[in-house]
């Protein structure tokens, strides 16, 4: 039996491929069409995570092909920095005829403020497999306070007499409400 292929008038045909390619470039990577090439990726940052526990801040960040060493985080009152590189390998000659090179080498960089201070003296940072996990304790004075109310006995008043407490009806003249 023959196989039959339905006709695709808008396949993929080299035109359809070269729009496709000029849509990716000018929305998705405009970047290229700059001439900036990969370097321009970094621009782009990273994706992360980022939620609040009782008396942390946790972020999680992914950075793929990037060593411990070179990445750098920095606070700044309440603004979080993080500079990452990725770095071509030794065996990543310039003069290779790629046919496709589509993993990115450079710089990556994030800035985010934060809800509020941090206490940095606590700040932990892990790396696992690409992913880079922050833990930043909150400072005392954003954590949550319960504030307790003085009470029981009522205040001198000046003088150091009582206050007098009315009874009902006490204070009241004849025809009006008590």
């Amino acid at each position: 039996m023959a196989n039959l292929t339905m006709w695709d008038p808008f396949g993929n045909t080299p035109l359809r491929q070269a729009m496709d390619r000029l849509f990716e470039d000018a929305w998705v990577r405009p970047w290229n069409l700059a001439g900036l090439g990969n370097a321009g990726q970094g621009n782009q940052g990273f994706a992360l995570d980022f939620h609040e526990t009782g008396d942390d801040y946790v972020l999680t960040a992914s950075l793929p092909g990037v060593r411990p060493e070179d990445v750098e985080i920095t606070t700044h009152g309440n603004v979080l920095t993080i500079n990452a590189e990725s770095k071509m390998e030794e065996g990543d000659a310039k003069d290779k005829n790629y046919h496709t090179r589509e993993r990115f080498y450079g710089r990556y960089s994030r800035q985010m403020a934060l809800p509020s201070d941090v206490n940095t003296d606590g700040v932990e940072a892990r790396m696992e497999n690409g992913v880079l996990h922050l833990r930043l304790p909150k400072a005392e004075t954003a954590k949550p306070r319960r504030i307790e109310i003085q009470g029981g006995s009522t205040p001198a008043v000046s003088g150091g007499t009582q206050p007098h407490v009315l009874e009902h009806g006490e204070g009241h003249t004849e025809g009006e409400a008590a």
